[in-house]
């Protein structure tokens, strides 16, 4: 198929810049994948949507507030996002970077982030990135960064320096289970969840699970091939610990449907998945791109939000249910005025 067959029409003012007033306050929109029917209830209303003896699976990845503003000593800003730490590194002070420019530095070359917080360029590194080695006070990186990094938020939510909502953001750009700190992307089906919400989940006799898929560049990358399978998915760490696979297989056992929170927590479940409809415990860097024609073998239901045309997560929704459903519901989602993307509304595909 051909990546412009993924496209459709969105009126900017339904990207959505911030999110809902309460975590649990979005809409969402009902896709039945076989008959194609939508409907429309509220997020708060999910738990109706699951059956005693279903599975729950959440990416519990955490979101790193990767972005750096540091000043080259000159002055000039440079936009730096901290994508992974480098393996070659032992100490762990150095990491694989995207940054806004790499001109005029040099190796040595130091930018100031804040007092007593600096990153050193320590030369290029493969794809077009960089390398910088970060340098704190006291030496507690990880509490540097934490402190002054900012939420690495897509670029269709706009904010300005300063700007009040930042606050919120770290909160709201972040599920409430994250526990796993290694993406540079939130998996946004679960940002609307709420402790409370969970609760009534497993009071109602689901069973709930974790995995870790980091959201690295890969995820959000643009496909660039025009012929959708040819379009491949820069790897990311994902693990799959033991008990999730044990239930993934009690599901299978007693009957029940394994739902998906998310396009990560569905390519992770479809990585490790046997013949059989289970999983298998391990983990490693997963590379698998899922479009029209992949055949599920664990996933029998998938929450999600609404993507961008052309996307990959776009690509895998609609290998779940469809393309001509999926761009129908998302064309009865902008009649009805659903909010999109990140910290948008919701679309639960049964």
């Amino acid at each position: 198929m051909f990546l412009e067959q993924f496209d459709y029409h969105l009126p900017l003012d339904l990207v959505a810049q911030q999110p809902a007033a309460a975590r649990d306050g979005s809409r969402l929109m009902l896709l039945d994948r076989q008959a194609g029917a939508f409907d429309e209830t509220g997020f708060d209303r999910f738990p109706d949507q699951l059956k005693a003896g279903d599975l729950l699976v959440l990416n519990d990845s955490r979101v790193v507030p990767a972005r750096l503003l540091a000043r080259k000593p000159t002055g000039g800003l440079v936009e730096i996002l901290l994508v992974e730490r480098d393996a070659a590194d032992a100490e762990g002070r150095t990491w694989v970077c995207l940054a806004s420019t790499g001109r005029g530095l040099r190796p040595g070359s130091r930018l100031s982030v804040a007092a007593g917080f600096e990153a050193e360029f320590a030369g290029e590194a493969p794809g077009g990135r960089l390398r910088f080695r970060l340098h704190a006070d006291g030496g507690d990186l990880d509490a540097a960064i934490r402190r002054h990094g900012v939420m690495p938020l897509p670029p269709y939510i706009r904010r300005s320096p300063g700007d009040p909502r930042a606050d919120l953001d770290r909160e709201r750009y972040q599920t409430v289970y994250a526990r796993d700190e290694g993406s540079i992307a939130a998996p946004t089906a679960g940002l609307h969840f709420t402790p409370a919400l969970l609760e009534r989940i497993a009071a109602a006799g689901v069973e709930v699970t974790r995995l870790t898929l980091h959201v690295g560049p890969g995820t959000f990358q643009p496909v660039r091939a025009p012929r959708v399978e040819e379009h491949r998915i820069e790897p990311e760490f994902c693990r799959l610990p033991s008990p999730a696979a044990r239930a993934v297989a009690g599901c299978r056992a007693r009957g029940g449907r394994v739902v998906a929170v998310g396009t990560t927590a569905t390519r992770a479940l479809e990585w490790r998945a046997r013949d059989d409809g289970t999983v298998e415990p391990g983990e490693g860097r997963c590379d698998l791109v899922i479009v029209q024609g992949h055949r599920f073998k664990v996933v029998d239901a998938l929450l999600t939000n609404f993507h961008l045309p052309r996307s990959s997560l776009l690509l895998l929704v609609c290998a779940f249910a469809g393309r001509d459903r999926v761009l129908a519901a998302y064309g009865e989602a902008v009649r009805r005025g659903f909010r999109f993307y990140s910290y948008g509304d919701a679309m639960f595909i049964r």
